[in-house]
Formats: structure tokens, sequence, C-alpha cells
């Protein structure tokens, strides 16, 4: 029993000399783990704001604002351990955190294709913030971009987050992306008017129209698109500006129309409506058809 007592006692001096020992490498690596984290805080936000301005890049600064404090933190806590004389324990950690980085990514698979999805993202990607798109069916003004998500308002006032591997895997349309967007619409005239006369006469109202655009690149023009029932339709192609999608280039759209519509009534153009003829078959004693006119007693 006294031999066993002796020996926790020697256990116990023991451990606490070591301890002793190693104290000031503790004091070290708790100085490091601070040190560490203040400084990586503070370079990673500098790394951040720097390329936030220079870029107008949101999810890029952040990204790498996020993986310079991130690293510096860990060479920090290996620092640290090894200071404190735990090398071993820090390439166990490494080790395990390898492991578990394995077993991590087929539990939460589909987060960890998101976070991925968002790190590609942020160096190549088909849109910026406050850009008008459409992915997939969902079509909106793009108003946060996520390492896990993207944010979109749709016109209508919903918020829409949409995974980003479905934004790299689905198609995405740009509206915004050089500004420009071409709408078209389709106008009737009568089957005795003059074509050509009336594409010169919707011409001239385009050119009333000042948020119409028109230069080499972008040509605005009708061309006969059908020889309807009653009708010659012609169809009438424009270009908007497009950075204020979901209110302007509809604005213009309607002052187009309307502009057109009373241009071509103004030249003398008539825009019959639908004729629908209806046959009768058989004999005329079979289908009496009776018409009634009143004048008027003044």
């Amino acid at each position: 029993m006294q031999k066993n007592t002796t020996t926790i006692t020697e256990s116990v001096t023991l451990f606490y000399n070591d301890f002793i020992e190693q104290l000031p490498g503790i004091g070290m690596g708790i100085l490091l783990v601070i040190l560490g984290l203040l400084l990586g805080t503070w370079i990673g936000g500098f790394v951040k704001r720097k390329l936030s301005a220079r870029t107008g890049d949101p999810l890029m600064s952040k990204f790498l604002g996020q993986a310079i404090k991130y690293i510096l933190v860990i060479i920090a806590v290996m620092l640290a351990l090894e200071a404190a004389g735990l090398g071993a324990i820090a390439t166990g950690i490494l080790t395990a955190a390898g492991a578990s980085a394995v077993v991590l990514g087929f539990a939460f698979k589909d987060i960890g294709q998101n976070f991925i999805a968002g790190i590609i993202m942020a160096f190549s990607r088909p849109f910026d913030v406050d850009d008008t798109v459409q992915i997939d069916d969902n079509f909106g003004k793009v108003k946060a971009l996520e390492f896990r998500y993207t944010k979109l308002k749709s016109f209508d006032g919903k918020d829409v987050y949409i995974p980003n591997s479905d934004v790299l895997t689905k198609p995405v349309t740009n509206y915004t992306e050089d500004g420009f967007f071409r709408w078209d619409f389709t106008i009737g005239i009568a089957y005795e008017d003059n074509i050509e006369g009336a594409k010169q006469t919707v011409l001239k109202a385009l050119k009333k129209e000042p948020n119409v655009i028109e230069d080499e690149e972008h040509e605005n023009f009708v061309i006969e698109d059908e020889l309807a029932t009653s009708t010659v339709n012609l169809k009438v192609f424009f270009w908007v500006d497009t950075k204020d999608f979901r209110r302007m280039a509809l604005i213009t759209k309607g002052n187009v129309v309307r502009n057109v519509k009373e241009e071509l009534e103004a030249a003398g153009y008539y825009m019959p409506a639908d004729i629908q003829e209806i046959k009768l078959y058989g004999k005329e004693s079979e289908f009496p058809l009776r018409i009634n006119s009143q004048k008027n007693k003044s």
C-alpha cells in the first residue's frame, strides 16, 4: 500500500514538474493563437474591403478574405501546438481533419456541392448583383451572392433562394450583362393598305420614343410576318436599355406600342379586327334568317 502511494506521489510530482517546464511553451502557444485570431481577422477584413472596393465583387472578396483569415488561424494553431511541445497532437489533428472531411463530404453531399459551387462562382459566374437574370424557371433581379445560394428578387415581390449547384448546372439567361434587350410585337394592317408605307410609319414612330436605342450594332426594323385571316401582320423589332428591366423597359415597350398605333391611324392606315365567316349549309327554308331594322323616330 505504501509502495502504491509512493508511485502515485512520484507520478503527480513528475507531471507537475513537466507542466512547470512546459508552462512557458503553453503560454507562448496561447499567445500565438490569440495573435493568429486577431491578425487573421484584421488581414482578412482588410483584403475583403480592398477587393470589394476595387472589383465590386462581394462574393470573391468575401471568399478571399475568409480564406486568408482561416489559413492564418490554422497556421497560428499549429505553431502554438509546436511551441507547447505538442507537435504530435498537431499531426494527429491534421490527419483526423482530413479523414473527417471525407466523411462529412459524403454525409453532407448537397451542402458540399453548393459550397464548392459558391467557390467556383467567386471566380467565374454569368451575372453580378443587381443583374436581371432567369435561372431555370426563376426570373428576377440578383440581390445577394452567398457560398451556398444565390438570392433573386422576382418582379412580383418574391424572394427566391437558388442553390449554387443549380446555378452552375442549369441554363442562365442574363438580360442586363451588356445593357441591351430587343423587344418585339405584332401589328396588323388591312390588305388594301400599302405595306412599305406602313413600315416607314412604324419606324418613324420608333424614333419618337427617346428610350428606344438604335446604333450600328442595334438596329430597329419591321418585317412582314404573316398573311392572317383579315390582316397583313407586321412584326416590329426594337432595342431598349435593360439596366432597369423591371420598370423602364416595360414602360418603353408600352410607349412604343401606343406611338405606333397612333402614327398608323394618323397616316390613314386601317387596323381591322379578326373577321370570321359563317357558312350555313342546307336549304334556306331550314335556316330562316330575318333582319329587322327600325329607323329612329324623330
